[in-house]
């Protein structure tokens, strides 16, 4: 009975493992790439210099995946990926900082010998300077004007249009 009950027990386990196996190698099936923690490139990780304040390395690095009580002075970055049908890659770099400036880097990481400056892909366009009051009292003041009758030119009332407060012929306003 017992021998009968550990071969069953010894059979389920194998066609169960067999099941997870085949199911997750199977042709045409969809599986979501996953990432998690910080992503880390080797770009980001040129750009830190020693000497950067904390605040420089939050810009470059983003916030730290670990902040140890402690071990104030250390900030651990870990990014893992998993592709598609590909063993799962995980990359670590641990920042030390000393009086708020970094002091050294260890890791799956090393920085270049030359100092590298990240290109800005940002365009600036000049807008001329706009008088944002003037413009604003001119449309209330046309409005005004002709809610109440008077000409725009000489801001006195004309005597032909009577002082009388009429609708717009149309819903909106005439701005």
């Amino acid at each position: 009975m017992r021998k009968s009950l550990f071969y069953l027990s010894l059979l389920t386990n194998l066609i169960l493992v067999s099941c997870s196996t085949v199911l997750n190698n199977l042709p045409g099936v969809y599986s979501i790439p996953i990432q998690q923690g910080n992503i880390i490139e080797q770009s980001m990780v040129d750009q830190l210099r020693p000497n950067m304040s904390k605040r420089q390395v939050l810009y470059i690095m983003g916030s730290p995946m670990l902040d140890d009580v402690f071990h104030k002075n250390r900030w651990v970055y870990l990014y893992s990926d998993k592709p598609i049908g590909e063993d799962r890659v995980q990359k670590q770099i641990s920042l030390f900082f000393d009086n708020e400036k970094i002091v050294g880097m260890q890791g799956d990481f090393r920085p270049s010998a030359t100092p590298v400056v990240k290109v800005s892909t940002e365009a600036t366009v000049d807008v001329p300077k706009r008088d944002l009051e003037k413009a604003l009292w001119e449309k209330i003041s046309i409005v005004v004007n002709t809610l109440v009758g008077y000409d725009e030119l000489d801001e006195n009332p004309s005597p032909d249009k009577p002082a009388s407060k009429s609708e717009p012929e149309s819903d909106q306003l005439p701005f």
